[in-house]
């Protein structure tokens, strides 16, 4: 039994004559009925009942003409499902992002942008280390991944979405709040125990921060650790030590925490776009496409 079988019966059905029937599907009459009687053989039932004047379904047909309806819908349905897949449509997206990203604006506008340019696609997102990014990417456990600059293996290609200022984290009571408000150079905070996340957690900001340091004349002094910017942000409030993180987070009010610009050229960080180079999904393709025109406008 062939679709076609189906189409040619829901069509005598319909029009209850044959010549009316081959003329809806573009064919003659003879191949037609030929047709109708090899499906009925390979059902077993008479799906007509017929006389000279008129063409009747029988109870078998009329039952049997649900269900071809059923099958022949599935059958569109499922080519529609393959069509907006290829288009990048339908299915799922794997996004690997650094926990510092989402709190730029542009990025969380541009991935709604996504979700209502595409609201049957399952965007899985998970939170990483920009390192962790850069290995999932390779591994293809994740399609899409955003985060902080980091040397890259050569099958990924980078796109950059914008760039901020770093500043620097200090608790309300220190010394070297009062009169900074329009920023200080990193080698303030040469003599100062810095809170920040593990050299094991594989942040971008951390080899940014040493080469910073090294430009600046010295080696940050790490008194505390912990690998969550909240974290982070809190011990400093507690008197812990000072930190350095991308300017964004100055959104997190925290009680006891003061930000400060840092006026060193390159103290600025960007968040990179980053995907294989033989990306093949549809739905990563548009995503990139999107967030990255959503990206350039808001910026």
């Amino acid at each position: 039994m062939e679709l076609r079988h189906l189409r040619y019966f829901i069509a005598v059905a319909e029009e209850l004559h044959f010549g009316r029937a081959a003329q809806v599907l573009g064919i003659s009459q003879p191949p037609l009925s030929q047709q109708i009687q090899a499906l009925e053989q390979e059902v077993g039932a008479r799906l007509f009942e017929r006389t000279n004047r008129r063409v009747e379904l029988s109870e078998a047909g009329r039952l049997f003409l649900e269900e071809a309806r059923l099958v022949l819908a599935q059958v569109d349905k499922a080519a529609d499902v393959a069509r907006r897949a290829q288009l990048g449509e339908l299915g799922e997206l794997k996004i690997g992002f650094t926990s510092s990203a989402p709190f730029n604006s542009n990025i969380p506008q541009a991935i709604f942008a996504f979700r209502q340019s595409f609201p049957a696609v399952h965007l899985n997102l998970r939170e990483m280390s920009s390192t962790q990014v850069a290995d999932a990417l390779v591994d293809q456990s994740i399609q899409v991944g955003l985060m902080r600059p980091l040397p890259l293996p050569d099958s990924l290609s980078v796109v950059e979405l914008m760039r901020e200022p770093l500043v620097a984290v200090l608790s309300s009571k220190h010394p070297l709040v009062v009169g900074s408000e329009e920023g200080l150079y990193l080698s303030a905070l040469a003599p100062e125990s810095f809170v920040f996340f593990p050299r094991s957690y594989g942040s971008g900001l951390y080899t940014q921060l040493l080469s910073l340091a090294r430009e600046a004349g010295f080696s940050p002094h790490f008194a505390q650790e912990a690998g969550e910017a909240m974290t982070i942000i809190g011990l400093v409030a507690a008197g812990l030590g000072v930190s350095v993180l991308p300017a964004s987070y100055r959104q997190m009010r925290i009680e006891g925490v003061v930000y400060r610009p840092l006026l060193d050229p390159l103290a600025i960080s960007a968040v990179w776009l980053v995907q294989r180079k033989d990306q093949s999904s549809p739905m990563a393709k548009a995503f990139v496409e999107l967030l990255t025109r959503k990206a350039e406008s808001i910026g």
